[in-house]
């Protein structure tokens, strides 16, 4: 193998690593399809011994839970002592659990060119649970971006293998990372170097303590320290990725639906924090702080709120979620939040569902400004996209009702060269006249912001009344619609149907008629554009732009009275339309002409 892939040494640390792997599965294997939710996977493995079982030993504690109905089911079975002992391992032992995203791969030694087909996949181990990734085809650059959940025991040597799987399996390295060495809720990307191979592994880890830790047990986060890494990000010689920090302290919520136990999950891009479980509570509290890195001012903040009950052992239930952008947080005021469903729109079920949240974040203008012209972080799991037919029908109702705007407009500016308001068209041909003659290639930018200062000045007239009566306009529309019968709402559906079939093949069509112009499908053509273009170049040369702004507008607004008997045309629109796209090409494609029969 060695040939392939050019390891050093490659077959002697492959029997090695392969037999202390294969040690490794044989001696955890007891535990390896256990699980603390399932009582089958319990009594399943209750006949296999462990060492986890002779060195954990029978509590008080679950002397009692041994009375309860759900365990006296296993009264037939010899070890029942022992299932204990392994329930208590588990409650006692762990308290934190270790997310990790397998993001991608580089650096890697291309797959052997034997014929057969080469996949990659990765395993990890942590304490007593083993788990695998999916399979991806073999490159130099791998990418799974596939998450998995694992709990934090005494074992803190977490333990990565990656795997060629093609005619036989091949080792392509592994690596160890010390979790212990790690800062526990903050969500760190590493590049870890493979030890045993060529090439490097992107991990996305996070860990987060899910269990009750007492108050004097319990990690706090001290203020100088975050005083000082604020102080990091505002220095402009520290990372320019790192825009700023942001301090969430999730305090409590009230009104939730149910009395379940719950959590909350945080995200913000790519980090993901979870709180701890709550007792079962209609307002639960958690009063715990978390410090995020922010890439993006951009960027938004997701609550998620999720509870599980006895009546749900197994699916978390969801209770609401909240999404907050960054740059609308006000530094160190507690708020109550309105929880969301799960469309974001309406309320969360329950009696007004609220989060109280206490955020702090602090940014550099600079480095925030130059982050905005550079490309949006990519989230390593993306949720698959998927077509819902009523946001189809509203973008396919928006686009006819622009488009009909739109024609309308071109109606009303092609009024003013017809004449039709003799005032109105004296009035806007003076107006182009004045705008051409002064126009000066600074001041374009100055004219792009007058809109922005309309705005600007209207909304600080109006208030928060501008964004209400946008939002009360919108809800009348909508039940505008809702009035509609059956029948209305399908002869509706029919005309912007048609609508947007028309305006998109007018688009398609434009699209290829330019792309035909280019490519000399009809060369006569070609060469009238080019000659046009090297005209329109010489004016520019000889004559100043503004002049020729002010003659384009004279020629325009003219042409009636030079011939009154036109008819109304776009002269640019007139020459596309000469070109052929490419359903006419093929209507004009030539047969070959068939030999003739003697």
């Amino acid at each position: 193998m060695s040939s392939f892939y050019d390891f050093t040494n490659f077959r002697r640390s492959t029997d090695n690593i392969n037999g202390g792997i294969e040690r490794q599965q044989n001696r955890q294997k007891p535990l390896k399809l256990w699980r603390s939710s399932s009582l089958v996977n319990i009594v399943g493995n209750s006949n296999k011994k462990s060492p986890v079982y002779e060195s954990s030993p029978i509590t008080e504690r679950f002397r009692k839970y041994g009375s309860t109905e759900s365990l006296n089911t296993l009264d037939g079975f010899k070890n029942r002592k022992q299932i204990w002992r392994l329930k208590e391992f588990e409650s006692a032992n762990w308290d934190t659990i270790v997310t990790i995203v397998l993001v991608a791969a580089k650096g890697l030694p291309l797959p052997p060119n034997d014929g057969a087909g080469h996949e990659l996949y990765c395993k990890f181990r942590l304490g007593p649970e083993t788990f695998k990734s999916k399979s991806v085809i073999h490159s130099r650059q791998p990418e799974w971006r596939e998450r998995f959940n694992l709990h934090l025991y005494k074992d803190n040597l977490l333990k990565l293998s990656l795997w060629d799987k093609g005619r036989q399996k091949n080792f392509m390295g592994s690596c160890v990372l010390d979790l212990s060495t790690i800062e526990k809720e903050r969500t760190h990307e590493i590049w870890q170097q493979l030890d045993d191979g060529y090439g490097f592994i992107h991990l996305s880890l996070t860990m987060c303590v899910v269990r009750y830790v007492p108050a004097q047990h319990r990690e706090t986060i001290k203020t100088d320290d975050l005083q000082h890494k604020d102080q990091n990000t505002l220095d402009l010689k520290s990372d320019w990725k790192l825009v700023g920090s942001l301090h969430v302290k999730v305090i409590k919520a009230k009104g939730l639906s149910g009395k379940s136990s719950a959590y909350c999950k945080l995200e913000l891009n790519n980090e993901r924090l979870r709180t701890h479980r709550t007792s079962s509570s209609f307002e639960p509290m958690w009063n715990k702080s978390y410090v995020l890195d922010v890439y993006d001012v951009t960027s938004e903040l997701k609550i998620t709120v999720l509870g599980s009950s006895l009546r749900n052992a197994l699916l978390n239930e969801f209770l609401g979620q909240v999404s907050i952008p960054l740059l609308r947080i006000n530094n160190g005021e507690a708020r109550w939040y309105a929880l969301k469903g799960r469309n974001k729109r309406n309320a969360a079920r329950g009696n007004c569902p609220r989060i109280l949240l206490q955020m702090n974040i602090n940014w550099n203008p600079i480095k925030a400004t130059l982050r905005l012209f550079r490309p949006k972080e990519v989230k390593h799991i993306q949720k698959p996209y998927k077509m819902d037919i009523s946001i189809l029908l509203k973008n396919l109702v928006t686009f006819s009702d622009w488009y009909n705007k739109l024609l309308s407009v071109n109606e009303k500016f092609k009024s003013l060269f017809e004449w039709d308001n003799r005032e109105l068209s004296a009035l806007a041909l003076l107006v182009w006249l004045i705008f051409c003659y002064h126009l000066k290639p600074w001041a374009v930018p100055l004219i792009l912001l007058l809109p922005f200062l309309f705005f600007w000045s209207y909304t600080w007239i109006q208030g928060d009344s501008f964004d209400n009566d946008t939002e009360n306009n919108e809800g009348t529309h909508d039940s505008r619609k809702d009035n509609k019968g059956l029948g209305d709402k399908i002869n509706n559906m029919q005309d912007v149907t048609t609508t947007v079939s028309f305006a998109l093949d007018i688009g398609v069509s434009v699209v290829e008629r330019i792309i035909n112009l280019i490519t000399f499908k009809v060369p006569f053509l070609s060469y009238v554009a080019m000659s046009l273009l090297v005209i329109v170049s010489v004016m520019l040369y000889f004559m100043p732009f503004n002049y020729l702004l002010m003659l384009f507008g004279i020629y325009k607004f003219m042409r009636k009275y030079l011939n009154p008997d036109r008819m109304l045309n776009n002269d640019l629109i007139d020459f596309i339309s000469r070109i052929p796209d490419n359903k006419l090409l093929k209507d004009w494609k030539e047969l070959n002409v068939p030999e003739p029969t003697p």
